[in-house]
């Protein structure tokens, strides 16, 4: 157990005095009077000041104790953030004493049982210090799980005082105990930030409940079943999809490689993403089974859906092409090329399929202009001479795509970004990561992806900006390469198309304005270049490539 002097002991005093606060406001509850109503706000005042004074302990033992390691501020932080939440349930109570002035009498509100309220209550903060001195994960859940109770309870009474409110009597105090009702509801939700809290003590990574809920079901499903105290999860990244991913491995470091599952890759989030994902893993699996990781688990729960997969090992392309060696590069593009070409031949369907890259702009509009609202043109005219608004060229250019059509399909990767490719230099192979949007389509969209996702790179020194853009030089050139051999004349015009789309929706996750206007503009000028040729030989048009470089 890891011990702070003087801060321990503060921790223990506030939460001995909530508890107390939460004792005097059940008596107050039973029998009111102005002395138990003054005892409550006397104590609330030590109960602030006594939270200052912990946040103040937390924040400097943090700034100035440079031998802490990471386990010890972790628990600090989960002490701070447990304090603040105890003089939330605090100032709660005081508030609860307050609404009872409102009553008609005073004895009106003993006809909802409230004391359910305050038995849960009573145990979930009798937990909290032997949960956290204890590290007891158990206990931590405990305390979480105060939440479903309360809401059960909070439900069963509400619904009463609904009914009660239609026959048309005693309003005020039911209005009264309803407002009372409120702020134990906000108890239970500080509580279950406590209960989280000493989660993250433990874990070292701040998870919700249902999050832990379904990694400990996904991880029960995959065959572990040691302690979870055994295990040591790791925040990697939150997608942009809005899945959580974190590693999970045995916190034993002698414990063999193949019972640490590599340290496997956890990814939760919305149900419908998590299953397309699994489904696009199973699909790759079947043709490439070396290409993707392999599942462990998967777990689904209402609305949500976890998965357990193999951890791959390498990095991303991305950080081998800002910060490798020339002949690294050079190889890992070589490999890189070699499966691109594989999958793309292996899947290739000799059917004609409808792209749709002007719609995905439309549909991302929302997001774009939320970070970046001066992206969206109005009509200008200057003379005779007239610039369409954004509106009226995206309208003009998905009439223009629907008349074209991609000669076959592929199966995808589907979000091809360069940071999505895992790149092993001792294995000689790349993997993919990042599926659930895989599906058969023009084989184009992935290649734009991937040139914008090296274009957006905010990197703007010479010398790697000259490495970002050889890798995009010789990405187009084997995707171009790849168009003729297989017979594809419209792949230039549809490649416009699939870079203005690109270089739009990037924008929204660019705060450089400089930078993301960059794109904004090779958006516009490809989308004006598309405008302007309707009506002509789509197999003749030529893409101006220099807008693939800054």
């Amino acid at each position: 157990m890891i011990t702070f002097e003087g801060l321990d002991e503060n921790f223990k005093f506030i939460v001995l005095e909530v508890e107390n606060q939460a004792r005097s406001t059940r008596k107050f509850m039973d029998a009111p009077s102005r002395q138990r109503y003054s005892k409550i706000a006397n104590r609330d005042d030590y109960i602030d000041n006594l939270k200052t004074i912990i946040e103040n302990k937390c924040y400097s033992r943090i700034h100035s104790d440079k031998s802490l390691d990471k386990n010890q501020i972790n628990r600090i932080r989960a002490i701070q953030v447990m304090c603040v939440n105890l003089e939330k349930i605090a100032d709660y109570f005081v508030n609860i004493t307050k609404q009872m002035r409102y009553l008609d009498d005073q004895s009106f509100i003993k006809k909802y049982d409230y004391g359910e309220v305050f038995d849960i209550i009573f145990d979930r903060l009798a937990a909290i210090l032997a949960a956290f001195r204890n590290e007891d994960m158990s206990k931590a859940l405990y305390i979480c799980k105060a939440e479903p109770m309360l809401d059960s309870v909070y439900k069963v009474r509400f619904d009463r005082i609904m009914n009660e409110m239609g026959m048309g009597r005693d309003a005020q105090s039911l209005i009264t105990v309803l407002f009372i009702l409120r702020y134990f509801e906000r108890v239970r939700d500080a509580q279950l930030n406590i209960g989280e809290a000493v989660i993250f003590s433990l874990l070292g990574e701040r998870i919700k409940i249902e999050q832990f809920e379904a990694l400990q079901q996904t991880l029960t499903k995959s065959g572990f079943s040691d302690s979870f105290a055994d295990i040591d999860f790791r925040a990697i990244w939150g997608t942009r999809s809005g899945c959580r991913i974190g590693k999970v491995e045995q916190r034993d470091a002698t414990t063999s490689s193949e019972e640490r599952r590599q340290g496997s890759i956890y990814k939760e989030g919305s149900l419908e993403k998590i299953r397309k994902e699994r489904e696009s893993i199973q699909r790759w699996k079947q043709t490439f089974p070396n290409l993707v990781a392999d599942i462990y688990g998967f777990h689904e729960d209402a609305d949500k859906g976890s998965m357990l997969v193999e951890f791959l090992n390498g990095c991303t392309l991305d950080e081998v092409v800002l910060s490798g060696e020339d002949e690294l590069v050079r190889n890992a593009l070589f490999i890189f090329e070699s499966t691109v070409l594989e999958t793309w031949t292996t899947t290739l369907e000799r059917l004609p399929v409808k792209t749709n890259y002007i719609w995905q702009v439309q549909s991302r509009l929302e997001s774009v202009l939320q970070t970046h609202p001066e992206f969206w043109r109005t009509p200008k005219s200057l003379g005779s001479a007239e610039v369409r608004s954004t509106e009226e060229l995206l309208v003009r250019c998905a009439e223009i795509e629907d008349e074209m059509e991609a000669p076959f399909s592929v199966f995808i990767h589907g979000d091809f970004n360069i940071n999505n490719v895992v790149y092993n230099n001792e294995a000689q192979q790349v993997h993919y990561i990042d599926l659930y949007r895989s599906r058969d389509f023009d084989y184009v969209q992935d290649a734009s992806v991937f040139l914008v996702s090296n274009f957006r790179m905010p990197i703007f020194d010479t010398d790697h900006r000259g490495r970002i853009n050889s890798v995009i030089n010789q990405f187009y050139g084997f995707v171009k390469g790849f168009a003729q051999e297989h017979e594809d004349p419209t792949f230039e015009a549809r490649m416009a198309f699939a870079l203005a789309r690109s270089f739009y929706t990037s924008t929204r996750f660019e705060l450089n304005f400089k930078f993301a206007k960059e794109m904004y503009n090779r958006s516009m000028f490809l989308l004006e270049k598309i405008s302007h040729y309707r009506g002509r030989n789509w197999e003749k048009f030529s893409l101006p490539t220099q807008v693939l470089h800054y």
